[in-house]
């Protein structure tokens, strides 16, 4: 009876060991997935606080722009010429600012994504291998076990070894079962991991489509209101310009 109640311990040993092992690799997959959803909340931000940097530098230089010139030019075709020049460059420069970085964004996330999966991979190769070298580790002190076991019986008895080779036929075919088990848990465990992994990397991947798509909306919305903003000025400033040359014209005759 003490050589099944030594291989009993053992089984329970190294189920308990494959419980331990598969609680870790969720808490890894877990832990992956919090990360990438934080990297991908703080590149967003980080899209935010640029794009709102480069409208208000726009709108400050276009104001800057039309008050100097207003200042030294007294001709309203030559105001005209160079506001719009002036809008012609600031739009072209708020376009490639909001390309640039929309593409920062999306290499940053994606090599983020990749650093992370190849950390899940490496886990995992180590969550097997520690499982294979257990399975191994249990499967030698259980020979070890049966064959002192064997050993004893044969120096005290003959009769005793015949329960001996009995006891012995019954411990390799556990041994044998225990072993299959261990495989298909392992294999079980690995498949579950892969297919979280794939899960996680495609809901990043929506979440990083969908967040550039929303950033690259509002970025254009946003320049075009400051266009229309600075055309409304420039109709304005013209119509003021030409109400006071006319009057002026009018006062002169």
């Amino acid at each position: 009876m003490e050589p099944v109640l030594l291989l009993l311990l053992l089984l329970l040993l190294l189920l308990l060991l494959l419980l331990l092992l598969l609680v870790v690799v969720v808490v890894v997959v877990v832990v992956v997935v919090v990360v990438v959803e934080v990297v991908e909340v703080v590149a967003v931000v980080v899209v935010v606080v640029v794009v709102v940097v480069v409208v208000v530098v726009v709108v400050v230089v276009v104001v800057v722009v039309v008050v100097v010139v207003v200042r030294s030019s007294s001709s309203s075709r030559s105001i005209v010429v160079v506001v719009v020049v002036v809008v012609e460059v600031i739009v072209v420069v708020v376009v490639v600012v909001v390309v640039v970085v929309v593409v920062v964004v999306v290499v940053v996330v994606v090599v983020v994504e990749v650093v992370l999966v190849v950390v899940v991979v490496e886990v995992i190769v180590v969550v097997v291998v520690v499982v294979v070298v257990g399975v191994v580790v249990v499967v030698v002190v259980v020979v070890v076990v049966v064959i002192v076991v064997e050993v004893v019986v044969v120096v005290v008895v003959v009769e005793v070894i015949v329960v001996v080779v009995v006891v012995v036929v019954v411990v390799e075919e556990v041994v044998v079962v225990v072993v299959v088990v261990v495989v298909v848990v392992v294999v079980v465990v690995v498949v579950v991991v892969v297919v979280v992994v794939v899960v996680v990397e495609v809901v990043v991947v929506v979440v990083v489509v969908v967040v550039v798509v929303v950033v690259v909306v509002v970025v254009v919305v946003v320049v075009i209101i400051i266009i229309i903003i600075i055309i409304v000025l420039l109709l304005l400033l013209i119509i003021i310009i030409v109400t006071v040359e006319a009057v002026v014209g009018i006062a002169v005759l």
